[in-house]
C-alpha cells in the first residue's frame, strides 16, 4: 500500500500515508467467516474492518500525539467516508484498487468464473476516480471486456 501510494500520489499528506499503512492493520482479528455469506455479509465485514482499522490507527496517532484534526482525517479515510467527494478518501480508494489489480487480481481470477470476475472488475472501476481508471487502462493489459469497465 505504501509503495503504491508513493507511486500514484507522491505528494500525499501525512494523514493519507498513515491511512494507507493502516488499511489492513490487524485485519485477521475480524474474520470473514464470522459474517454471513453473500454480498450483505461481505459488506458488513468490510464496514466493520474500516471501523476497526480507524480505531486502531486512532490509538497509534494519539500515542504519537497527533492533533484531533489529523486523527479525524485518517479515520475518515479508513472508514471510506466521502468516496467520490473527498480527494484524500478517493486517493486511498484508488490505491486500494491498484493494489488489488496489481497483486491480488490474478490469483483471485483463477478461482472464479468469468462472470464473477467481470462483476468484480466493474465494481472496482466504479469505486475509482476518473484519473485512476485512466491509469489502469495505461498500466494494465486487460482483456477488452474487462478494460471496458474502466473506460468513461
Amino acid at each position: 500500500m505504501s509503495a503504491e501510494l508513493d507511486r500514484l500520489f507522491p505528494d500525499a499528506s501525512e494523514e493519507l500515508q498513515i491511512a494507507a499503512r493502516g488499511q489492513h492493520v490487524e485485519r485477521w482479528k475480524l474474520k470473514r467467516t464470522e459474517y454471513p455469506e453473500g454480498r450483505a455479509g461481505y459488506l458488513a465485514w468490510r464496514k466493520a474492518q474500516g471501523v476497526y482499522h480507524a480505531d486502531v490507527v486512532r490509538g497509534f496517532m494519539e500515542q504519537a500525539e497527533y492533533g484531533a484534526n489529523q486523527i479525524e482525517a485518517a479515520e475518515k479515510m479508513l472508514r471510506k467516508q466521502g468516496i467520490k467527494r473527498d480527494t484524500e478518501v478517493q486517493a486511498l480508494e484508488d490505491v486500494i484498487c491498484f493494489v488489488f489489480l496489481k497483486w491480488y487480481f490474478q490469483p483471485f481470477a483463477a478461482k472464479h468464473s468469468d462472470e464473477k470476475i467481470q462483476r468484480i472488475v466493474e465494481k472496482t472501476a466504479l469505486k475509482m476516480s476518473a484519473d485512476g481508471r485512466a491509469r489502469v487502462l495505461k498500466e494494465f493489459d486487460l482483456p477488452t471486456p474487462l478494460a471496458a469497465a474502466f473506460q468513461d
